[in-house]
């Protein structure tokens, strides 16, 4: 499993294994103020990088930058 969080030293803390970073805290998949194309790029970006957490074998909390 994949952690998508805003505050990641909650999700170190709650023992969260698989860790990618958020954007904000009211709007953590996307940020309204972008227009519609670099949003979506910014989801998608978000979307592939816990795909690619999901992927990866790890023995320790990891955060995917």
């Amino acid at each position: 499993m994949v952690h998508v969080c805003t505050v990641t030293p909650i999700s170190m803390t709650v023992g969260a294994n698989r860790i990618v970073p958020a954007v904000a805290i009211p709007h953590p998949l996307g940020n309204p103020e972008l227009d519609p194309e670099e949003e979506k790029a910014l989801r998608r970006g978000i979307v592939l990088k816990a795909l690619e957490a999901l992927q990866t074998k790890i023995s320790d909390q990891t955060i995917f930058e």
